[in-house]
């Protein structure tokens, strides 16, 4: 059963959240975060990318940039550019895409629940991003960022949502990318211990987006307890930040593929590889999309081409066989073009779908890649059926957008 507390959030003041608020710390690289920055001094890059406060190439893993981090934290805390709500809140916060609106529950998740696989994952993590986002945790001594998981649905906290959000937000902005953000304060005491009471009965929660972040502040949570010869469990380093959004609310985006090379086979060749487990039709030069399940987008010289997987190619009864990145992975990447390993093959590389399949054209148009292929989005039927029997998906499987935007609340590990 899922635990979750409030908590004192920490904040920007309505006037000064445009200015705080970032994309998250893993979206961008240095060098954008530093122009993002750029005459911000208020800029939460600050403290997510703290090496942009050093010469241009300064190792984002080195200890002074960690040190940075904290120092811009505190300093933001004493200029008054972040302040610690009195009381203990939930919060809801809402983000706008395309005329389409999901409201999530910010919470205070709690470590054991993760540790104990209450918090379901669908994907591996790598030890050295685990560490760097411990480091941050353990160093500002906060959650910094928000986790982004997913709940099923419930009628009784979709009403409270409703009920919330029919006040007007205490923050309310468009950023810089289109995407609307929406942020209102819990007050009321009856209904702040309802929510915890109903999500007391809902038993897993799932990470949708942010596993090395989740990994890290459980981690570290987990360290703080086995450190204090008084833990009682009830501690604030118990929890994390996160945003908890009904699985309904959910859109996952396709997540798509670009190959540099036809591992020595002609045009002809390749497709007529592709025959043996697709039917092939050709597209001519507009776009093509995939229209449902087990149907791909090729993109290769000039021209579009449908790709349908044929019946016995797959099995539907397995739940990462029936994947279609597994099926491309197995099929194409593997089988024909010779690409192993999505982690570490330089041949290929990946394009999230909110970039549109015209990306996938001008990067194979351009000479530097020989191929695309767009996949049909996961669903969140799919990813929560993963997490459910304990499977991992194939690399570079979801793109959850919008993404949640960091700075409009932060959790501290000590009241």
């Amino acid at each position: 059963m899922a635990k979750i507390k409030p908590f004192k959030g920490v904040r920007p003041p309505k006037e000064l959240v445009t200015q705080v608020a970032s994309r998250p710390y893993d979206v961008l690289s240095s060098e954008e975060a530093r122009k993002e920055a750029e005459g911000n001094e208020k800029s939460l890059y600050h403290i997510i990318k703290p090496e942009i406060d050093f010469a241009k190439g300064t190792d984002e893993h080195d200890d002074k940039v960690y040190n940075k981090a904290v120092e811009n934290f505190n300093a933001f805390q004493q200029n008054g550019w972040l302040v610690q709500d009195n009381e203990e809140h939930y919060y809801i916060y809402a983000q706008t895409m395309d005329g389409r609106t999901q409201y999530g529950i910010v919470v205070a998740a709690n470590v054991d629940d993760y540790m104990q696989g209450r918090i379901k994952k669908h994907e591996l993590t790598r030890r050295d991003k685990e560490e760097d986002r411990m480091k941050h945790v353990r160093i500002n001594n906060a959650n910094i960022e928000p986790v982004f998981f997913a709940f099923p649905d419930n009628e009784e906290l979709e009403n409270i949502i409703k009920k919330v959000t029919s006040d007007s937000a205490e923050y309310d902005f468009v950023a810089p990318d289109g995407f609307g953000h929406h942020f209102w304060k819990i007050d009321d005491k009856d209904m702040i211990n309802r929510i915890t009471e109903i999500f007391a009965g809902i038993p897993y929660l799932y990470i949708a987006d942010g596993h090395h972040r989740t990994a890290a502040a459980a981690l570290v949570g987990n360290e703080k307890a086995k450190a204090n010869p008084n833990h009682t469990g009830n501690e604030e380093y118990n929890y994390f930040l996160a945003v908890c959004f009904p699985e309904s609310h959910l859109k996952i985006i396709d997540y798509n593929r670009v190959v540099k090379d036809l591992n020595g086979l002609t045009k002809e060749q390749f497709i007529n590889k592709i025959g043996e487990n697709f039917i092939v039709e050709d597209k001519g030069t507009e776009i093509y999309h995939p229209a449902s399940l087990h149907n791909f987008a090729l993109y290769v010289d000039g021209r579009w081409y449908s790709l349908t997987a044929k019946q016995g190619t797959f099995n539907d009864n397995d739940p990462i066989g029936v994947l279609d990145v597994t099926i491309s992975s197995d099929l194409i990447l593997r089988d024909i073009l010779g690409i192993h390993d999505l982690r570490s093959d330089k041949r290929i590389d990946f394009v999230g779908g909110i970039r549109g399949l015209g990306e996938l054209k001008k990067r194979v148009d351009s000479g530097e890649m020989a191929m695309a292929l767009a996949l049909y989005p996961v669903s969140m039927k799919q990813l929560i059926n993963i997490a459910d029997t304990g499977n991992i998906m194939p690399p570079k499987t979801t793109w959850f957008e919008p993404k949640l935007r960091s700075g409009l609340v932060i959790h501290k590990l000590e009241d």
